[in-house]
């Protein structure tokens, strides 16, 4: 957050003190910077999100969006989602009201394995009541991405490039098959889901490792129902992708084809989280990126599902 980060706080205490009944702010802290916001936490209690867009139409669009995305959400997900406290959309800023839990990212990752797959099955559970959302009743705010699986390949090809010699050499010669292989068909019906289902927007219980709620709806969309499946497969591994796929109703979608997309999507942003994790000194999204690489790309020759599903 670089010289913003004092400008960005005191403009934080002045917002909530003018937003919200009784005007008293103690602690703001800053809490996470990604591609297309900073956050910032008020009190232990206060999620305030400020837009990077440039540009002020673009900008107070995509929060009153957004805001109206979030309430429509609520009525849709099995499990919690932020609810804005107040929007000031000509700034860019979204506030709600923290949710329970912690990112699964920022718990012990010797743990995983051992909870991954209740976390994972109550994900299927949500990405049923997603995809079973009529998409006509959506599309007013959400696009659809409709990205072909040759440019993904294409753009996972140019990612690697960057983050190749942080790549184990265990895994490089499957690496170079999966880039040299042809994609899947792009044969799906489009479905309304939340796009970036990686455990950072995952939050659990570090008690009982519960499902708390999901957040950062910002890149929601009408999509193959397959990308989130293969996030759960690249962050959590093949076990998690099966209980995931294994609490998943469809009426619309081959769960067979389903499958070997998810495989193809999870080997593709991996490379996405390594260089992410490199370039913000963001330790965690390097460790789980390369210790996904046992599963996505074994020493031996890769195959397009994940074992046993």
């Amino acid at each position: 957050m670089g010289n913003r980060s004092p400008y960005r706080v005191e403009a934080v205490r002045q917002l909530v003190a003018a937003h919200l009944p009784g005007g008293r702010v103690g602690s703001v802290v800053p809490v996470g910077e990604g591609t297309d916001h900073l956050a910032y936490e008020v009190d232990g209690e206060l999620v305030v999100r400020w837009s990077k867009e440039a540009d002020v139409v673009a900008r107070a669009a995509g929060v009153d969006r957004e805001a109206r995305l979030l309430a429509t959400v609520a009525t849709i997900s099995p499990l919690p989602v932020p609810e804005p406290s107040f929007t000031v959309p000509e700034r860019g800023v979204l506030a709600y009201r923290k949710l329970p839990g912690l990112p699964l990212l920022e718990l012990p990752r010797p743990r995983w394995p051992a909870h991954g797959g209740s976390v994972a099955a109550t994900l299927g559970e949500l990405l049923t009541a997603l995809h079973a959302a009529p998409v006509e009743d959506l599309t007013a705010l959400v696009d659809l991405d409709d990205q072909p699986p040759a440019d993904w390949r294409r753009e996972a090809a140019q990612t690697c490039a960057t983050v190749a010699g942080e790549v184990p050499a265990a895994h490089r010669r499957s690496v170079a098959a999966f880039l040299e292989a042809p994609p899947p068909a792009d044969d799906w019906t489009p479905v309304f889901s939340h796009n970036d289902l990686g455990i950072e927007h995952v939050l659990v219980d570090p008690g009982t490792w519960a499902v708390t709620g999901v957040i950062d709806w910002s890149d929601a969309a009408i999509v193959d129902p397959a990308v989130d499946f293969g996030l759960v497969y690249r962050d959590l591994g093949p076990a998690a992708v099966r209980a995931a796929m294994g609490r998943y109703r469809t009426e619309v979608n081959d769960l067979d084809t389903l499958a070997e997309r998810a495989v193809f999507y999870a080997r593709c942003s991996v490379f996405e989280d390594l260089a992410y994790g490199i370039r913000t000194g963001r330790d965690a999204y390097v460790d789980k990126s390369l210790a996904a690489m046992a599963w996505l790309f074994p020493s031996s020759a890769p195959g397009s599902r994940p074992p046993g599903a």
